[in-house]
């Protein structure tokens, strides 16, 4: 896990990683694309802005950081997301429990 420094990309994108479609209190995860190595807020705002479709992670690539907790800003690997119960391990923030009705559109399952 690193405490980094990292552009998220979307549709009015606060400094928590919230954005035009999901700004919650809990909505502070933003998640790389594998099609285009690029933190986005949302799915959504990768459909609008990105230009190509989404490609999810497979099940052996669990181990790349492509989770950034918008509260601390580390990063996260897909295993310890998919893993944390929704609470930043770093930080302890909340996230969404909603996200995971959206996990098979960023994550083989």
């Amino acid at each position: 896990m690193a405490n980094t420094v990292l552009s998220v990309h979307g549709r009015d994108v606060n400094a928590r990683t919230q954005c035009a479609h999901y700004h919650s209190e809990r909505d502070i995860i933003a998640i790389k694309h594998k099609c285009c190595d690029t933190f986005y807020a949302c799915i959504e705002c990768h459909n609008e802005l990105a230009g190509h479709a989404p490609v999810v992670w497979r099940k052996t690539e669990r181990t790349a950081e492509a989770i950034l907790c918008g509260n601390c800003r580390s990063t996260l690997s897909i295993s310890e997301y998919l893993a944390c119960e929704n609470a930043c391990p770093v930080c302890q923030a909340a996230f969404n429990p909603g996200c995971a009705n959206h996990y098979p559109l960023y994550f083989e399952m």
